[in-house]
Order: C-alpha cells, then structure tokens, then sequence
C-alpha cells in the first residue's frame, strides 16, 4: 500500500533545461537577477480567509520579496476583485480539457506587492467562501475550480500569461493548488515546485471519473500517482509530484509520518522524510499583533507594563455580558470543531467556573457546538459568554485582556491562537501537538497537558488557576510569552534554505 510508494526517478526534482532558457532569456547584465517566486493560494489575509493559510499567504510572501521577486497567484472571487484596486489584464488562458479558459489580471497590494488575478467569473464570481456556499456545502465545481489554479500556475511558470515574467519556483499551497506540480511534469516541464501543507486533513477527493475533464494522464491513475483509495486526490498529487514538502511545524511534520496522524497519506509521507524531502517550518504571525499599538485595543500595553490588561478584560465583560470580576478571564477564540476540542472546553466550563473564572467564545462552526455553548451561557449568567460568528477587533480585545486561552486542539498543524495570545499576555493552556508543542514551553509561556482527554485538560487549567494566584508567577509568565520571537524572519530563512536546496537539486 502506501508504505511502498517509491517516487519515479524523473519526476522527483526539475532539470536544467528550464534554468538555461531562462539565463538565455535575460539581458546581458552585471546585476544578477533576483529569483523569481510564483506563490500559489486559496486564500489571502488581505481579501479573503477561510484560516491560518489566508494569514500565511499575506505574510510569509512579505517577509520573503527582499530576497525574491515573489508575486501570488490567487482565483479572482468577487471579494477579491472588489478589494485589489485596478486589475489589469494582461493574457488569457486557454480551455484545456473540461477546464473553462480565463483571463490573468495583474493588481499589486496596496505595499506593492504583484498580484496575479484569475479572472473567471464563472468559476469565482459567488458569495461564500473559497471552498463552501453560504450553507457551507462544498461547491459542487471545486474540482474545475482549483484545477483551473492549478493549470494557471503551470503556464505562468513557464512564461505563458505574462510574457514578460516566469517562475524559477513554484510555492504551492494545500490541495487546492496541488495539481499544478502534476501538470508540469505531464508537460515535461521540471521546475522546482515546494507545496506547504498546511492541514493533512483537507485533501480535496474528488471521483476518478473527473480525470478526462482535468485532464489528468489515466496512467496517473495508480499509487505512485494522484489515486487514494479509488478517488481522486489533488493534495496526494502535490506531495508525490512536487520536488520538496514542508508543513507549518516540526512536530507535526514527524506526526503525519503516523497512521493516527497521517491521514492515510503516512506512507507516502515516510518515503518523503526518508529522502529528505519534508520539513517542518513554524509559521509567525506579522508585526500588526502589537499590544502597544494595536488600534483595535481599548488601553495598549506592553511586556514591561501590562496594567493596560485590564482595561481590555473590562471591555470583554462588558460586550460578553459578564459580570465584572477581578476573577481569571478564560478565552476561547476558535473556528467550533471536533478537531479543535471544542467538546473538551464545554466540558471544562464547570471546573472554571465553579473556581471564580468567566469565560468568553467567540467563533461559528459545528450546530451541534454552536448550540451546546450558547446552551451553556445561558446556564451560567454572568460567567460565560458566547458569540457565533467572527469581528477581529472583539478576537483581538480578547487576546489582550484574556488570562488563559483554551486551546485543546485534538491536533493542530501549526496553530496562530497561541502566538497571538502569548503575545499579547495571554497564556495559552493547549493540548501537546503540532504547532503547539512547538510554540509552548510548559510552565514558562503557557500550559501543555499529553493527551487530548478531559482529566488532562482539566489538570492544565488547575496549574493555570494557581498561577493566577501567584502575582509574582503570572507576572513573569505573562512577560515570557509576550517576549518569545513570534516574527516571520526566522521562517523565511528556512523558507529560503528549502527553495535554495529544491533549485541546486534541480541544476545537479
């Protein structure tokens, strides 16, 4: 089964070809040519997110362009093109098999950075989200959808579109731009391509009678190729096919080299690792998470001076309907899924309560969990708060005047909640997985408990209660957490150590 998968010799990294016709390509001159970077993405913090990779896609490409000429590709939805400003069209792309043709826009962020725009209104011109209606049903044209991204990052990588630029490496992002490392080596175009998985869970399957319509090889169709189980898989295609994989942290790259953890893909991920083709590179968070000058926050603060805090904390009782206390503050800011251990938290509301705390959710996901919180808050008057939805400036007050974020994530990739908390003062209290394990250190910026049940949990929070209880200990893990590096700079030095690896193999 998957434990067998060997990758083919020519399709595991690009050759030379590809660099030549582009050193070909340049003038002849003394200044040598920045890289050119094509990021590939589903989402962008600056237009429109669905999650972490929205904040990703808007932040690691910034902290990447003072080494690189990087520029990002992302579907033209009607968020998107109502936001960017001027779209100029520049190429068209044509149909390729059951995939509509589409116009290439380029708009820059308002930083500068260029922004090219599939223009399809077809395929992205709807209300929703990237993946779901309003109702939160997938879109039943995903898999034409993202094959068009894809095949788009395909053809600008090798110089169609926009004449008068090409990629020397391709950044993919999830299953929804997997495919476009496929769609290179079926051309026998072997340019670099690193895909960043940024949650195994998401694998975009589709059924194996789309291959016609996306134009996928049928011989593709086989365990050393884009076949899952019978299906289709777009995120399978990009970690087979691509030259490099990382994921968000180095805990969980170790993880989804395990069945519990692998998502049935372990095996392919295993002979990934073996070959030194898997990284695991923590995510930041951008320099807009500043308690001493975030404009959303009612008093700023800093690591040096928290009085501010409480200023915050009112202001959260004040819009969560709790009473004012001077009792520990527990905040939960969470998309409401199993994955995220919502369950366990409803569970835990007793203990924190029953011990002086008051709680405050913010987030929508689950029925089930949407309708059991509110349920609890209205058990608890005073002492719990609920709100179903998202507003970034209620998350951010609530990082800022919070004790204790809960975050009892059954896994969790990366994870951004803990960064954001600590740094604005806040303790995580979080399950020891993924890019929580990575960011947390037990007893200094945060709680850890081993295993994702409620006794463990309820454990944390009882260490987290007798911290409150100890000004002088809460006063130095709050500064801890606070001070810890949460920038991209770090990072993007990986980043750049990968993508130089991925592009030497490809000249060797």
């Amino acid at each position: 089964m998957l434990e067998s998968i060997q990758l083919e010799a020519n399709v595991a990294f690009p050759t030379v070809a590809h660099a030549e016709l582009q050193a070909s390509a340049q003038p002849s001159i003394s200044v040598k040519r920045r890289q050119s970077i094509l990021f590939v993405t589903s989402e962008i913090a600056d237009y429109i997110k669905a999650g972490g990779l929205g904040e990703v896609s808007a932040a690691l490409p910034r902290a990447l362009r003072h080494h690189y000429d990087v520029r990002i590709l992302i579907p033209g939805y009607r968020q998107v093109l109502s936001q960017i400003g001027p779209v100029e069209e520049i190429g068209r792309l044509p149909a390729s098999f059951g995939i509509p043709a589409c116009g290439l826009g380029r708009g820059t962020t308002q930083d500068g950075l260029t922004v090219y725009v599939l223009l399809c209104p077809e395929l992205y011109d709807r209300d929703g989200s990237p993946y779901v209606d309003g109702f939160g049903v997938d879109w039943s044209d995903n898999d034409i959808r993202f094959a068009r991204l894809g095949l788009a990052a395909a053809d600008i990588a090798c110089g169609n579109g926009d004449h008068l630029w090409r990629a020397d490496l391709l950044h993919l992002n999830d299953w929804p731009s997997g495919l476009a490392s496929a769609y290179l080596v079926w051309r026998g175009q072997h340019i670099p391509t690193i895909l960043t998985i940024h949650n195994l869970a998401y694998q975009g399957n589709f059924d194996r009678s789309r291959l016609s319509h996306l134009g996928i090889p049928d011989a593709a169709f086989q365990i050393n190729g884009v076949e899952f189980y019978g299906k289709l898989s777009f995120l399978k295609a990009g970690i087979y096919y691509s030259s490099h994989i990382t994921t968000v942290s180095s805990t969980y790259a170790h993880e989804i080299t395990r069945p519990e953890f692998g998502c049935g893909l372990d095996g392919l991920l295993r002979t990934c690792a073996e070959q030194g083709r898997l990284d695991g590179i923590i995510n930041g968070i951008d320099e807009s998470w500043d308690p001493s000058t975030d404009p959303y926050l009612v008093s700023p603060f800093s690591a040096e001076n928290c009085r501010g805090k409480r200023a915050n904390a009112n202001n959260v009782r004040q819009n969560f309907g709790l009473a004012l206390s001077n009792g520990p503050l527990f905040a939960v800011v969470s998309r409401l899924v199993h994955q995220k251990g919502v369950d366990l938290a409803i569970s835990a509301a007793e203990t924190i309560v029953s011990q002086g705390g008051q709680i405050a959710v913010i987030g929508q996901g689950e029925p089930r969990f949407e309708n059991e919180l509110q349920a609890l808050a209205h058990r608890h008057p005073g002492s719990v708060g609920v709100k179903i939805g998202y507003d970034e400036g209620d998350a951010r007050r609530m990082y800022a005047g919070s004790d204790f974020l809960l975050m009892p994530s059954r896994f969790e990739p990366c994870g951004l909640s803990q960064m954001y908390a600590q740094r604005f003062g806040s303790l995580p209290i979080a399950h020891r997985t993924g890019g929580l394990a990575d960011t947390i250190e037990d007893g200094v910026n945060g709680f850890l408990f081993g295993e994702p049940s409620l006794n463990r949990f309820k454990d944390a929070i009882k260490r987290g209660l007798d911290t409150f209880r100890s000004r002088p200990r809460l006063t130095a893990m709050r500064r801890a957490a606070m001070q810890r590096p949460h920038g991209w700079d770090r990072s993007a030095s990986r980043y750049q150590e990968v993508y130089q690896r991925a592009c030497q193999t490809a000249l060797a």
